[in-house]
């Protein structure tokens, strides 16, 4: 896309007190939403503007509340001008390629940047699985759940579609030779290759920053922890238990995984390095109940995961373990890019439907909604 900015506006960014106060003055500011003026905007690119920016913690008031205005048009392209209540230039910035959404989303990324510190993920994709007459199938989307394009059409079951990063491929669990197995899925070309047909299960698989796939295999009589290359080579056991162990999310730095395993008589979240040695569970002081699902965020910081605790709830704790804090009903969270959002899946009227949650905020927008019920989201890192 073509981006056109202002010099000036650039150095007085740098300089900018209220980007950078809302930036560094920590949780309690984060959790109450920005005020924002919108101005100069009409249709489509109004409403994905206003999605966009709701979803990273922005709410919209007349210019008498607003602590940032963002003013511009879309006449042929998509033009904004970002400033504080102070009146300082923040941004000058035109997008001229790619679809008027496109841009609008482009447009939305570059003002959440600037007012809350994090890349803008209006213009990342997230993948999932939908429900259709008795089979499942992979779909891929925009974050928002537009321009979504069917990858299976396999009339048979799928599972757990997870991306591998920075590359257009996913792997996901496919029930289509009769038995679970692991399979690739370029998305480029279409080629899809089995990674994992091993005796018993093949399920749950995980890529790692660095290409290294976790899985979990039964192979051995009891669902234990896997990892291999990225094509499946090199195969090595890491757990060896009884209970039956699952969702496998690996470390940032793709040196340790986070995965379930029993604790007593319920499900819990434990750590092992990707090496092998002895795993060690992590506290989630505050939450009990079966705890499944986990989701590494991008920076490292916290792990989010399910919580069943008669209903199913949304939770996060710090990396390391300690306090677990409940953000929302609803299960299967992924972390977006930035590690301020989670797509997860939540019921809504008799439907499983996607919905986007802003962590600080706890602000839940749904993203749009297919035919049938969607579930097991997975955001592109």
């Amino acid at each position: 896309m073509k981006i056109l900015f202002n010099l000036l506006t650039l150095s007085i960014l740098a300089l900018s007190s209220p980007a950078e106060e809302i930036r560094i003055t920590g949780e309690a500011d984060l959790s109450k939403k920005v005020p924002i003026h919108i101005s100069g905007y009409t249709g489509e690119v109004d409403s994905v503007l206003k999605f966009d920016l709701s979803v990273v913690g922005m709410e919209f008031v007349g210019p008498e509340k607003a602590k940032f205005f963002l003013s511009g048009g879309n006449n042929g392209k998509v033009e904004g001008r970002l400033s504080d209540a102070g009146k300082n230039s923040l941004l000058a910035v035109a997008f001229s390629k790619g679809t008027t959404r496109a841009q609008a989303h482009a447009l939305a990324d570059a003002v959440a940047k600037i007012i809350t510190g994090k890349p803008g993920i209006a213009s990342t994709k997230i993948t999932f699985m939908q429900e259709q007459k008795g089979s499942t199938e992979i779909f891929v989307s925009d974050y928002d759940g537009y321009n979504a394009v069917q990858v299976t059409h396999d009339n048979s079951l799928v599972r757990s579609p997870t991306w591998q990063p920075a590359a257009r491929k996913l792997y996901y669990t496919s029930y289509k030779g009769g038995f679970p197995d692991i399979v690739s899925h370029d998305l480029n070309t279409g080629t899809r290759k089995v990674v994992a047909s091993y005796g018993g299960s093949n399920f749950s698989p995980a890529s790692a920053p660095d290409g290294t796939l976790s899985m979990i295999l039964s192979k051995g009589g009891s669902p234990d922890l896997y990892i291999c290359d990225s094509e499946g080579g090199g195969l090595k056991q890491l757990t060896r238990t009884r209970d039956d162990e699952s969702s496998p999310s690996w470390s940032p730095d793709s040196q340790t995984i986070c995965y379930v395993s029993r604790f007593g008589t319920r499900p819990a979240l434990f750590l092992i390095p990707r090496n092998g040695g002895d795993p060690k569970r992590i506290r989630t002081e505050g939450v009990a109940g079966s705890l499944t699902e986990p989701d590494w965020s991008p920076d490292g910081k916290w792990i989010a995961f399910t919580a069943q605790m008669g209903g199913f709830n949304i939770c996060i704790v710090p990396a390391q373990g300690g306090e677990a804090k409940i953000l929302t009903e609803g299960y299967d969270p992924s972390w977006s890019p930035n590690s301020r959002t989670l797509v997860f899946t939540r019921m809504k009227k008799q439907k499983r439907v996607l919905s986007l949650l802003d962590v600080p905020t706890k602000h839940v927008k749904d993203v749009l909604e297919l035919s049938g019920s969607s579930s097991q989201p997975g955001w592109a890192k």
